[in-house]
């Protein structure tokens, strides 16, 4: 039996109850408050330290749900210590509750288990740090609305004050004002005798008292009370505590609570309602559309910026007008474009390029993406979404510093959206197969099992979430169809519920509106391979697959929630992504290898092509539309782009003739042959650049353009002309003029533009930000638990003096010997077998105490079993301080 529960041993101080836990509870302990082992206490008196300091404490109390948190802040209120009846009191109240009755075992025990109370029932301990937080006090009000007690309220008021006082209440008078005080809190606290008080109140009087009870308690008189105020302030009900500051003490409140401290408890997390369902076929067959659609779009981004992205910003990121292209080039509002832009990040497909004139691009690992299976190339996106702190739904809002957040930019980090990601999507596993959430009842349940800040942390700057600033979208079928499919990324980049929202709530909705876009989710509802991403088991009842009357049925579900996935560690969450993709792969359209050519100069793909072939035609075309099927256009300047990339018009010709289901149409035939005849016909090299031709009439027809005056052109013969720009941009000049020249190299061979894009060296995926420590895995735990149980017994273990000196001179000293003693004691406990404790200083001056069994000792070492390592180990003689045995 814990001491917690022997009254006998009853723990005089939070590490003596530490102390009696058993290990089980001590691993439990730091499972849930990861932070107390980083880096891993000597001892559990060390621990309890840790445990109560300020960071640590705020940390905890901000992972609670609202039922503990209120458990806590009951404690906050009540006396120091208090009893299990009189916690129960203040949350059930005077009438009881039985939800609240059967609840508040559990809740303590969380509260128990994470060290933030301790003693047994009959002395129940908030740690102190917890209840400075929690208490209320003048500058900080409780979330319960009660003020301070009699005793603290009256502190600065004169004992004959507190006597008329006491008088009047009809109390007889005392010798002391701490009799007094007490006596009057005694008669606010006693049902009956306070009931006959107030009816003897003036019906003014009690008006204000209601005013008051739920808080804020404070309020405001003026140097003549009227009579109601009077009445109140003479008998006590109402106190002074700043000139013209009047208060409600909190016997008083509680009284006329009903004795409790919290107007509503929710005892009861609630439930997560659906508001519409789905056949799970639909669902699923919804969700890898998007998800097709979700790696096209990726394929889309990354093709734009394939000669090299949009610049970087000086300060980090992506312009605001860049961002606007990349909207515009992807047919999405602007808060859409900086997802897909940020989920490409993420998954290490874009980045950097780290040069001079830096710029983004793709990386290497995008080349190798491409050629996965779809499945695959979707599970690397998702996994990198689920574990991302980057979170591109505050994009275009400020900081701290007022300054706008860019994509690809710093500040954008949140270290919790992953851990609400993965609720959300637990949540939704907990509904039937096929049905959609009520996006308000999430919410709820959000805010249940995390409420919002409440505990105070001493200030600091405000809320990255505060501000915002509306970016406009850009407009386009897709962007339209985006809006309507992603309800929380509306039109000015801001959730639905906008600036009501709590952060964690704003992730949540951020959440659903990205698993839609991600194909996560169908139709709001979670997925079969949505479901497997996470873990979560297939619905042991699945819903019939019945047509519903419409869309956006109610349906009532009352059901018990399923229990939570577990969180997956990253060889789980790999193995989870690769069985959602095996699940979405026979979902996704098979690609197709063939396009049919119209007489338009048009190509129509009725659906995805074949690698090798889309990466052809988009050289040779230009997309002109997209949607179910894909059409491509083909121009003068298409044409001379397959040709530059060093096909020539017969592998054009064959390329169109293997690929089309239709004869290839005499229009492009024509189109083909007329720009090759033409291609390469000037060439353009580095002088700083030249032109020359063989057809010195082609050379005056380009020196009488206007359009050529800011090329800097100037004859150097009849066959050559030379120019003030570089290559590059005297080849676009000319292109532009309608001119089809080609690039060659110094030795006048024709320069090859191959489609191979520009890549950037190698590049990481970026590094999650943390939301505090990660949570340690059983080996972790187990380690520490026995380093700490080791430490502890070091530190406490009864030691005997050696050679008449004391070991040591105060608990957790190290102890001090001499070289012999040190000698001759590590000698005889190698005889005995006994047990010492030894202080030791490492190599770097680091000093700590170790209890060891000596099983060798020569040499200038000694070697022995370190019971705070668990392991052998070797240690130099003239390291070790001094030895102790430890007694009997």
């Amino acid at each position: 039996m814990s001491t917690e529960e022997n009254p006998a041993a009853a723990p005089r101080s939070l590490a003596e109850a530490l102390r009696g836990r058993d290990d089980v509870s001590l691993a439990a302990l730091l499972r849930s408050r990861p932070d107390l082992i980083t880096p891993v206490p000597t001892d559990l008196t060390q621990l309890a330290t840790r445990a109560g300091t300020r960071a640590s404490v705020v940390r905890a109390l901000e992972r609670l749900d609202r039922f503990t948190l209120q458990a806590a802040q009951a404690l906050a209120v009540a006396s120091d210590p208090a009893t299990y009846g009189e916690l129960l009191g203040l949350m059930a109240g005077d009438d009881g509750d039985p939800a609240v009755s059967a609840a508040l075992p559990h809740a303590l025990g969380t509260l128990r288990e994470q060290a933030l109370v301790w003693g047994g029932e009959d002395r129940l301990r908030l740690v102190r740090t917890a209840r400075e937080l929690l208490a209320p006090s003048p500058q900080h009000p409780s979330p319960t609305g009660l003020g301070p007690t009699v005793r603290e309220a009256a502190a600065g008021m004169s004992p004959g004050r507190i006597q008329e006082i006491v008088a009047t209440a009809g109390l007889p008078s005392t010798h002391d004002s701490v009799s007094a005080l007490e006596a009057l809190a005694g008669l606010f606290s006693d049902p009956e005798r306070m009931s006959a008080l107030l009816d003897q109140a003036p019906s003014e009087s009690v008006e204000v008292l209601e005013r008051l009870v739920w808080g804020p308690p404070y309020g405001q008189v003026t140097a003549d009370p009227a009579p109601r105020l009077r009445w109140l302030l003479d008998r006590g009900l109402l106190l002074p505590t700043a000139p013209g500051t009047v208060v409600l003490p909190r016997e008083v409140a509680l009284r006329l609570r009903a004795g409790r401290a919290h107007r509503t408890t929710e005892p009861v997390p609630p439930a997560v309602e659906a508001a519409a369902a789905h056949p799970p076929r639909i669902v699923d067959a919804t969700a890898a559309g998007q998800a097709y659609t979700a790696l096209a779009t990726v394929e889309e981004l990354l093709k734009d910026w394939h000669e090299g992205g949009p610049a970087v910003l000086r300060a980090g990121g992506l312009s605001v007008r860049d961002l606007k292209r990349t909207a515009v080039a992807l047919d999405v509002p602007e808060p859409v474009a900086a997802f897909w832009v940020e989920l490409a990040y993420a998954a290490g497909l874009l980045a950097s390029d780290g040069e001079a004139d830096e710029r983004y691009a793709a990386t290497p690992a995008y080349d190798e993406w491409l050629e996965r299976p779809a499945g695959e190339r979707w599970a690397r996106l998702v996994t990198a979404w689920l574990a991302a702190t980057r979170t591109p739904g505050v994009v275009g809002e400020r900081d701290a510093k007022d300054r706008t957040l860019s994509a690809l930019g710093p500040g954008l980090d949140r270290s919790a959206a992953p851990e609400v990601r993965h609720r959300v999507l637990a949540l939704l596993a907990g509904l039937p197969e096929g049905a959609a959430p009520d996006g308000e009842s999430l919410l709820a349940r959000l805010r249940w099992e995390r409420p919002p800040r409440v505990v105070r942390t001493g200030g600091g700057a405000p809320s990255p979430y505060a501000r915002r600033t509306p970016a406009q979208p850009a407009e386009g079928a897709r962007g339209a169809a985006a809006r309507a499919e992603t309800p929380g990324y509306a039109e000015d980049g801001r959730s639905g519920a906008g600036g009501e929202d709590d952060p964690r709530s704003r992730l949540a909705r951020w959440t659903l509106a990205e698993a839609e876009m991600l194909g996560v989710t169908g139709r709001g509802a979670l997925s079969t391979h949505g479901r497997a991403l996470i873990g979560a088991p297939a619905p042991r009842h699945a819903e019939a697959e019945a047509e519903p009357t419409g869309p956006g049925d109610k349906l009532p579900v009352h059901h018990r929630q399923a229990p939570a996935p577990p969180v997956l560690s990253p060889a789980e969450q790999a193995t989870a992504a690769a069985a959602a993709a095996r699940l979405l792969e026979p979902l996704l359209p098979e690609p197709l290898d063939h396009v049919l050519l119209q007489a338009d100069l048009t190509a129509v793909a009725p659906g995805p092509l074949q690698r090798p072939l889309a990466d052809m035609l988009g050289v040779l075309a230009d997309v002109e539309s997209k949607g179910g099927a894909t059409v491509y256009r083909f121009t003068p300047g298409s044409v001379r782009r397959a040709l530059d990339a060093g096909r020539s018009a017969a592998d054009l010709h064959a390329f169109l003739a293997a690929h089309s289901r239709t004869p290839v149409p005499q229009p492009l035939a024509y189109l083909i042959d007329d720009v090759a005849r033409r291609h390469g016909h000037l060439r353009v090299g580095a002088a700083s650049s030249y032109v020359r031709c063989d057809d010195d009439a082609v050379l005056n027809e380009i020196l009488a353009d206007k359009r050529a005056a800011g090329l800097g052109l100037r004859r150097l013969a009849p066959t050559v002309l030379a120019a003030r720009t570089d290559p590059a941009a005297l080849l676009e000049g000319l292109r532009a003029m309608g001119f089809a020249p080609a690039a060659e190299s110094a030795e006048g061979d024709v320069l090859i533009a191959r489609a191979d894009a520009y890549r950037t060296p190698p590049r990481t995926p970026p590094a999650p930000v943390p939301d505090g420590p990660p949570v340690p895995d059983d080996t972790l735990l187990a380690a520490a638990v026995r380093a700490v149980r080791a430490g502890d017994l070091a530190s406490t273990a009864p030691r005997r003096p050696v050679g008449g000196e004391a070991a040591g001179s105060a608990p957790g000293e190290l102890p001090r010997t001499s070289a012999a003693d040190t000698l001759a004691t590590l000698q005889a406990a190698v005889l005995t077998n006994d047990t010492v404790w030894i202080g030791y200083v490492n190599a770097e001056g680091a000093a700590s105490q170790r209890v060891i069994a000596p099983i060798r000792v020569e040499g200038g070492f000694v070697t022995a079993y370190d019971h705070t390592a668990d392991e052998v180990r070797t240690y130099p003689l003239h390291r070790i301080t001094g030895v102790a045995e430890l007694a009997d």
